[in-house]
């Protein structure tokens, strides 16, 4: 409804009910207020819009102002199982470069993910090796539009280069596969976090989505890899590590550590896998920050629950039908359970979460993670791709974030834990 015709319709009502009463004395004054007032009723709604539209205007361009790093997106996943041309806008994804662009996105860590599956049957650290040549190789066939950054400086170049730069991050250890001088060999190869276990427990440690409990934390050899990354400059991501995991690398790591992303547990109870108060309040005091997941089960309770109400429903099918995930009815069918089943959260209560870190923490801890192209199509409302940062951004301005405060979000807080680890490495 328009501010004129709110007005004409409350005001005729309003009208037709002071009508029906006497109108002497108080009553009189009483309907020439209230007729006086929704007199005012539009230039209301117009500063009200021309504020949002201003606060709107804002947010874009801080997005394209301050340099915008995401933990955690899943492009060479995605174009290992489909490739496709991302310099241009693509059909299917969360990324591509027109949309990067758009949303002021700059430094997206590329994730390197290997599936649990390789600790069984093996090829782990091959499996690596591909997808980095891949992020290799869109950087040497795009070089003007893509760059690698093995650093805060380089990425920083890039920006001014007008180029979005392509650092690494590798989601699993497995690659390591035992062998402690893996740790350099991948740093060598441009990996600047590695997320110690995913799935299941591996040879490191111990997965928030495992019941297993192999080390009950991390391993002898795991102990051995923390220390190892600090004194290569890996940093350290606690994503996806069971608690007592997370709470023997706060106890070991002399640098600090970051959560590529991870959301906060207040808001998903009994999950494991997003970050306690008390684990959110400890990353910080060891000088880390968590970088906020966007999947909508993250996110909120009701949005966890109808996943894995759905997940459990495509399980027994996939099982009754014989198929497996990647077949194309198997996905079609994914497709319908998840559209006749919506589990999106909005991206007011994404916002909620930074607020939530702000409160325990402060803001020098919190940044951007959002698993794009990792969490399937559970992106919540307002936040469904890359171009959409500026749309969080507003959210956060009209909560009274300043303009210091995005800019440590968009960049700062992630840069200075990076270059804490160099300068931890740099000393060892």
């Amino acid at each position: 409804m328009t501010a004129k015709l709110f007005q004409a319709v409350t005001l005729r009502c309003m009208n037709d009910r002071i009508q029906q009463s006497e109108l002497k004395g108080d009553n009189l004054i009483i309907r020439r207020t209230v007729l006086l007032l929704f007199s005012l009723l539009p230039v209301f709604f117009a500063c009200s819009s021309g504020e949002d539209s201003a606060l709107k205007q804002k947010a874009d361009e801080l997005a394209h102002k301050y340099i915008i790093t995401d933990g955690h997106i899943d492009i060479p996943w995605r174009l290992s199982k489909e490739m496709e041309d991302i310099t241009v806008r693509t059909e299917g994804g969360d990324f591509d470069y027109v949309r990067a662009t758009a949303g002021g996105l700059d430094v997206p860590f590329m994730s390197i993910y290997v599936p649990a599956s390789y600790q069984k049957t093996g090829g782990a650290k091959v499996k690596a090796d591909t997808l980095i040549d891949m992020v290799v190789s869109l950087v040497e066939d795009h070089p003007d539009k893509f760059a690698l950054a093995r650093s805060p400086d380089e990425a920083q170049q890039n920006f001014e280069n007008g180029k979005i730069s392509f650092p690494m991050g590798m989601e699993n250890g497995a690659p390591i596969e035992g062998d402690l001088a893996n740790v350099a060999y991948f740093h060598g190869r441009g990996i600047r976090y590695i997320t110690l276990t995913h799935a299941k427990d591996n040879h490191i440690c111990d997965s928030s989505y495992d019941t297993t409990g192999t080390w009950g934390g991390l391993s002898p050899f795991g102990r051995e890899v923390v220390e190892e990354m600090n004194r290569v400059g890996i940093m350290i991501d606690v994503s996806h590590l069971s608690d007592n995991t997370f709470y023997q690398v706060m106890e070991i790591s002399r640098a600090p550590a970051i959560a590529s992303h991870s959301s906060c547990r207040y808001f998903t109870p009994d999950w494991e896998r997003n970050m306690n108060d008390d684990m959110i309040r400890l990353l910080a005091e060891k000088g880390g920050v968590i970088q906020i997941n966007f999947g909508s089960s993250f996110i909120r309770q009701k949005s966890k629950e109808q996943s894995d109400k759905n997940k459990e429903d495509i399980k027994q099918w996939l099982e009754k039908e014989g198929l497996k995930r990647d077949d194309p009815e198997a996905k079609e069918y994914i497709k319908k359970v998840f559209k006749e089943n919506p589990v999106y959260a909005d991206v007011s209560e994404v916002a909620d979460h930074f607020d939530h870190v702000v409160k325990l923490a402060g803001i020098n801890h919190v940044a951007f993670g959002s698993d794009f192209d990792g969490v399937g199509d559970s992106l919540p409302y307002g936040l469904k791709d890359v171009s959409y940062y500026p749309n969080l951004i507003y959210h956060l301005l009209k909560r009274g974030y300043s303009e210091e405060d995005i800019r440590k979000i968009c960049y700062g807080n992630v840069f200075r834990v990076w270059q804490e680890v160099e300068r931890v490495a740099q000393e060892s």
